[in-house]
């Protein structure tokens, strides 16, 4: 797991973890990452179930902030408005800086 902090953004890279193990340790690491916006960088998401980072995801847009996870494997459509996943880092801060614009017009 790689931790970048950029301003008010945590960048989480997953490295040479599995996937599952990725999501295990960041579930863990989540409260210290609860009041900043987080990009989660997935590079291999094979046979993985989603439903704890979901539940992650939620948990963290309730605090009104954003979590948007980066793979170009997955696709948008089948997670609906659960998790928010877009294909490179810049749509991704470029996503996240979209919602801070939302967040200071109280929207």
């Amino acid at each position: 797991m790689i931790i970048e902090q950029q301003n008010s953004t945590a960048v989480i890279s997953q490295d040479k973890t599995s996937i599952s193990e990725f999501i295990k340790k960041f579930s863990v690491l989540h409260e210290r990452f609860k009041e900043n916006d987080v990009i989660l960088h997935l590079k291999d998401p094979s046979k993985f179930s989603f439903d704890l980072l979901i539940s992650i995801s939620k948990t963290h847009r309730q605090s009104n902030y954003s979590l948007v996870v980066v793979c170009p494997q997955l696709n948008q459509d089948d997670f609906e408005d659960d998790l928010i996943v877009v294909p490179t880092l810049q749509e991704a801060h470029d996503y996240i800086e979209m919602e801070l614009i939302q967040r200071d017009l109280g929207f």
